[in-house]
């Protein structure tokens, strides 16, 4: 069981099930030991359901794509029935969801056997995963560095081998980051491509999406497949894919029209390990006939990283006022992480006008990122402006620390919220110390297929190892 689970991605692994190599029962078991045995050492799994998931499987799981494979949510937003979705903050320890997520809901139709939640920043509001409810999720490449947020908990979770992906979800690079940080895949849908989660509405829609974080792309598309669905009440719609996105792996994407960027959309130059890698894929990618040269979007310069304090925090204040309304009584000091306290606050004071300035601005960034894709199929960057940062250095009870840090892990990533357009990381570099790099590929809004067909071409002529990172580095 051990060289199965170790060896193959999920697709691979969902195959060994249907064909009968394994039973359902033997490969969850596995992952729920390798969770007893790893998840103390890594604080990536913050709430288990083993009685339920073998309840579940008992009972008999749906036949589907990925059914009897073991998944984890991440505790922020997505709810699962019976668990806390506590969003990684003290106030919401003890709230107990009485219902699955729409995005659970698709998960489970696909036959995945739900084991957990997986840690989060509080509120997602941090590019590390070092919440004060739950304590610092660890990078299993290096124990003392941290593995991305706010999907950390996701990345590590499968990264450590305990589990063959895991769910995401991205609202200014909470996919891409982790992916890089841990060596894994990651793609940010476009906006209103995959379903939402209970309390999508139209103040997060526009920047946060759902996904997750894989070994493979192949099991990234699959993913995107399951949760690619109209979803009823949903505040924005986009067309839906002409085919199965499984089907995009493999084929040619043509020679394409491809620009390089490794400054900053402010000028700044990334770091030289986090370009080199950038350098690296571009002549790869040359060398497989597509069309490289410099070049950036006007990214609408200003003070962008607005957008997504606005949109996101707006969501998060209103869910905080409905909590303290619901326990009757007001904020207390330690029921909010200092950072986020500070959000909290400037966006209680906010005038009416500041949203719909926000979303105009969301427009106008998009619209001038988008001419760039005229001329251009895809923008290849760094996936992080500095190299994997050690736990501590984003640490959310520390406002300066946040402030005079975090925006070197978000740069390259956020303004690809604001456009609405797909993104995905992929591992192609290490940094001088050998930490794993992330390299950025954008393409048009709606053009998730591209993404899918050149991270594939990528991935057959470069691949990078999926077997998990065990024992860890300290």
């Amino acid at each position: 069981m051990q060289k199965l689970f170790d060896e193959r991605d999920m697709t691979g692994l969902a195959k060994a099930i249907a064909d009968k190599e394994v039973s359902v029962s033997e490969v969850v078991e596995f992952a729920l030991a390798r969770i007893a045995e790893r998840n103390p050492t890594v604080n990536a799994i913050i709430a288990e359901r083993p009685d339920q998931v073998r309840a579940e499987i008992e009972a008999g799981l749906p036949e589907g794509p990925l059914t009897g494979v073991p998944f984890a949510i991440k505790d922020l937003v997505t709810d699962v029935a019976g668990l806390p979705t506590t969003h990684g903050s003290r106030l919401f320890a003890d709230a107990v969801a009485k219902a699955d997520s729409p995005i659970v809901s698709a998960y489970r139709r696909a036959g995945m056997a739900i084991v957990g939640k997986t840690n989060t920043p509080e509120w997602g509001q941090n590019a590390s995963t070092e919440p004060a409810l739950f304590g610092p999720t660890r990078n299993p490449h290096r124990l003392s560095h941290s593995p991305g947020g706010s999907s950390g908990g996701a990345s590590a979770a499968v990264t450590s081998g305990m589990l063959p992906a895991a769910h995401a979800s991205d609202g200014g690079g909470s996919i891409r980051i982790p992916a890089a940080m841990t060596g894994l895949v990651g793609l940010k849908p476009s906006r209103g491509r995959a379903i939402g989660s209970v309390g999508s509405n139209a103040l997060t829609s526009p920047l946060s999406v759902q996904h997750a974080v894989t070994r493979s792309v192949r099991d990234s598309a699959l993913l995107l497949d399951i949760v690619s669905v109209p979803q009823r009440g949903a505040p924005i719609t986009i067309v839906q894919q002409s085919r199965p996105y499984v089907q995009e792996v493999g084929v040619n994407p043509g020679a394409l029209r491809i620009g390089t960027m490794t400054h900053l959309p402010n000028g700044t130059p990334a770091h030289a390990d986090c370009a080199a890698a950038v350098d690296d894929v571009a002549a790869l990618l040359a060398s497989l006939g597509h069309r490289i040269s410099s070049g950036k979007p006007d990214f609408a310069l200003g003070d962008n990283s607005a957008v997504i304090r606005q949109g996101t925090a707006a969501s998060m204040a209103m869910a905080v006022d409905a909590r303290l309304e619901q326990l009757g009584r007001g904020l207390r000091d330690d029921d909010l992480e200092a950072a986020v306290r500070v959000v909290y606050e400037r966006t209680k004071k906010l005038g009416a006008s500041a949203f719909p300035l926000a979303m105009e601005k969301l427009s106008l960034v998009a619209e001038s990122v988008g001419g760039f894709f005229a001329d251009y199929d895809l923008l290849v960057t760094p996936t992080l402006a500095e190299p994997t940062p050690p736990l501590g250095l984003l640490d959310a009870s520390s406002i300066e620390s946040i402030w005079t840090y975090a925006g070197a892990y978000s740069a390259f990533a956020s303004p690809f919220n604001i456009t609405g357009q797909p993104a995905i990381s992929l591992p192609l570099g290490q940094d001088s110390t050998g930490m794993p790099l992330g390299v950025q590929f954008v393409s048009a809004f709606g053009r998730e297929d591209l993404l899918i067909r050149i991270a594939s071409q990528i991935e057959s002529m470069q691949p990078w190892s999926i077997t998990p990172i065990w024992p860890p580095v300290n």
